[in-house]
């Protein structure tokens, strides 16, 4: 554990891990409040309210990027004014919207929602050197564990005892204080060596490399939805759906604990490894899950590599993206991750509608695979083109012409 005691012992980063699990609890419980209120609330069932998600899903993945954008070229508060206040006017009206409208509120709020996400990923790489970004990001990823430990919970809590409209005006009031806190604490999304860099054209660093590892990021968090998916069909075919919460907190103990161990070894994991392993550990959840405790134990495994896999796809992004494009790098980080649940979540959905829930875990970790060949194909062409490369020719030095001999005669 040398490695956080050195971590906690920089000035900062206890603060910021605290500023980020509060900051991010809120974006980690909407989800299941909008779910509770379209599909129960308003009564239009669970494919109607995954469609509003899907609507808010999509605008995420195309505003997060350009909310890292603006971060980069104008700092973070400016982001931070426009998000806020986008968060604000979507959900303290949402109670009052109709379906039609409420769908389409979705998708624009999504595109300005407040990325904390990625604001916390950047926050975290600013305060500490390159040989620590591995240990900090694990740090991170252990907290988003726990949010996600916090917040759905909370959202279910709020929605049934006091109602879905509370929520929805609760999710309002969280979200702006969140914006606000994190105006006034400000954290620095740079360290104070690159402050003086401009952000550079997208071509020099978004590479086929890069994108091998937004495919990656797919990748781990497709068999991440399709295990919450799948869990969920088999326990309920099982008649045990009352435990979906006790084993949901069983594996992200299981992610925190491979999380921490991740920051205290001395090297990093290969991020495609690290993706084979969640997806081939996927399959034995579904071949002898039966009982809740058996699928806790079952999926323990996959989950242990669930943590380090997401702190692995940041370590990448944070090396591969110089310091002036990390807001937009961050962004399209945080794209690839919603791209997966968006896959993952319906692609699963449509398999244990139609077959045994176990299949669900096979199909999750065989997309896991595609996807981490992929992701391993395009990083190894991109090294052979490198490779293949002619060297660029050397420029003629000062002097160097003085130095050739002088012709005979």
């Amino acid at each position: 554990m040398q490695r956080y005691r050195r971590l906690f012992a920089m000035p900062g980063v206890r603060s910021t891990v605290l500023l980020m699990v509060l900051a991010r609890i809120p974006s980690a419980g909407a989800g299941m409040v909008l779910t509770l209120h379209v599909a129960v609330t308003m009564g239009r069932g669970y494919a109607a309210a995954g469609t509003v998600g899907a609507a808010g899903t999509i605008g995420i993945a195309l505003g997060a990027p350009l909310m890292g954008r603006i971060v980069d070229k104008y700092g973070l508060r400016p982001m931070l004014v426009l998000t806020t206040v986008g968060e604000a006017v979507f959900w303290f009206p949402s109670p009052l919207m109709n379906y039609t409208l409420l769908l389409i509120c979705s998708f624009v709020g999504g595109i300005v929602v407040l990325p904390a996400m990625a604001v916390g990923r950047q926050a975290m790489t600013a305060l500490v050197p390159e040989e620590d970004r591995r240990t900090v990001l694990s740090l991170d990823a252990i907290g988003v564990e726990l949010t996600f430990m916090i917040a759905p919970a909370l959202a279910v809590l709020v929605s049934t005892q006091f109602s879905t409209v509370t929520a929805l005006i609760a999710m309002g009031g969280a979200t702006t204080a969140s914006g606000i806190l994190l105006y006034i604490v400000n954290p620095a999304v740079r360290a104070e060596h690159e402050l003086a860099e401009q952000p550079p054209p997208r071509r020099t660093w978004l590479r086929p490399r890069f994108i091998a590892v937004l495919i990656a990021g797919v990748g781990v968090v497709f068999v991440l939805a399709g295990h919450e998916v799948a869990l969920v069909a088999m326990l309920r075919g099982n008649d045990q759906l009352d435990w979906t919460g006790i084993v949901i907190i069983a594996m992200c103990v299981a992610s925190a604990m491979g999380g921490l161990l991740y920051g205290a070894i001395s090297r990093s994991v290969g991020l495609v490894t690290l993706l084979l392993l969640l997806s081939i550990l996927s399959v034995p959840a579904g071949v002898f899950g039966s009982a809740w405790w058996i699928m806790a134990i079952t999926l323990a495994p996959a989950n242990f590599a669930c943590a380090p896999a997401i702190t692995a796809v940041g370590e990448q992004v944070s090396k591969l993206a110089p310091a002036a494009a990390r807001g937009e790098a961050m962004g399209l980080q945080a794209s690839a991750f919603t791209l997966g649940g968006a896959l993952g979540s319906p692609l699963i959905g449509f398999v244990v509608d139609r077959a045994p829930a176990a299949w669900g875990f096979g199909v999750a970790g065989i997309g896991g695979l595609v996807l981490a060949a992929l992701a391993f194909g395009l990083s190894r062409f991109e090294s052979a083109r490198r490779r293949n490369r002619p060297p660029a020719p050397l420029a003629p030095r000062p002097g160097d012409a003085l130095a050739e001999p002088a012709p005979s005669g």
